[in-house]
Order: structure tokens, then sequence, then C-alpha cells
């Protein structure tokens, strides 16, 4: 974690921490996070190639703000092998699925494994239920996914990229759990700025690059 002050008495604090998004290939990962920061939405967003990067300034009090630096991560199966790159360091993480479709439900719970079995021991994961506009398609229950969440010790928001619901509610859920102790992380020797050796190459073109033009991933 880094953190940077401004000037004169009353100053504000902000603290940068690095977050990853994982989950399948069109549950939303990309359009969720576009929402977040441009608050902006394409119904045929086409598909990240490796990983996208962005930033946003989340505001905790009048004094403190948290700046994620975002790793939006392809969702394809033949980049898995590239997702540790972008978690390792990561203090937070938003897993995504579909609420219309199970199996992104259940590659969602292989996600949070591999996170807690791999990532930093402290990450702080959020679980999240994206296409909520959809209800009426709806295949995994709200109630079952926060029971997950609830078990596996995760914060759980629904969100519609497409309408912007609980989309900010849920970074803001996140900011308000990242440990805000300079000393504390200081001495743990934590790091979460976006540039240096340890970050990994990424097609950035198109915000994110593509090879699936058509696939929404609203």
């Amino acid at each position: 974690m880094s953190i940077s002050r401004g000037s004169g008495a009353g100053a504000t604090k902000t603290f940068n921490f690095k977050l990853v998004l994982l989950g399948e290939s069109a549950v939303g990962k990309s359009s969720l996070v576009v929402r977040f920061v441009k608050d902006q939405f394409d119904d045929y967003r086409e598909s990240t190639i490796g990983a996208a990067f962005f930033t946003q300034v989340v505001p905790v009090d009048d004094q403190t703000t948290v700046k994620f630096e975002i790793w939006d991560t392809a969702g394809q199966e033949r980049y898995k092998s590239l997702a540790p790159m972008y978690y390792r360091n990561a203090q937070c993480a938003v897993v995504v699925f579909d609420i219309t479709q199970e199996a992104s439900f259940e590659k969602a719970k292989t996600w949070v494994k591999e996170l807690q079995r791999q990532a930093d021991p402290d990450i702080v994961i959020a679980l999240v239920g994206n296409k909520n506009d959809l209800t009426s398609r709806r295949a995994v229950p709200a109630e079952e996914a926060q029971a997950y969440a609830d078990e596996a010790g995760l914060l759980f928001q629904e969100t519609s990229a497409k309408t912007g619901a609980n989309v900010g509610d849920l970074f803001k859920a996140i900011a308000k759990k990242m440990p805000l102790d300079s000393q504390k992380q200081s001495q743990k020797g934590g790091r979460t700025s976006a540039s240096g050796a340890n970050r990994p190459s990424v097609d950035l073109s198109n915000g994110g690059a593509s090879n699936a033009a058509g696939n929404c991933a609203c």
C-alpha cells in the first residue's frame, strides 16, 4: 500500500490498493469496471485480451480516500494461466458471476478458492452477482450466493453494469474494508503501485482489446 497526503491542516490522505477482477468470460467484468470508472455502458463490449488497467478514487470520509488500481482480467480459459500475475500482491479482488448462468457461479467459487489458497492471506474478496437487471432469467438465487459468501467470509453484492445499480456501493464497501492504518501497512511492506518491475505487460487498446466482437458482456 502506498499513501499520499495533501498539504496543510486537514489534508486528505489517499491510500492506494491493487484490485483485481476475476470471473468467466461475458459475466460483465469489463462493463462493471467501466461503469464504475467512467459511468458508461456498452451493450456489445468486446472481450478483454490479457488484462486492462484502470484507476478510480473512492472517498471513505472527509479526510480519507482510497485509490483503486484495477486490473480487469480476461475470462477466457486460455488466459487463466496469466491470472496469478494480476492477483499477485493484490489487496482486494472482485469475483464476478452472472446471475443468469449457474456455471459462472460455480466458476466464481473456484476463483475464490484459488485466491484464498494462493493470494495474500489478508486479501479482501467481494463476490458479485452481475446482471441483476435480468431477474426474470435468474438462475442463481441471491440467498444462495449470500449464504456462500457468508460461509467463505466474502463481501457480497448484486449489481447491474447496465443500469449502474449498486456498482458504486460495491466499491465503497470494499474501500471501507481496506486497512487504512499506515503504520500497520508500512510494517507489512505492502505495495500497490501500478508501476514498477512487477507490473505485467498488458494490451490496453480499445479498453482491453478484443478477439470476440459482438459478445455482450453486460
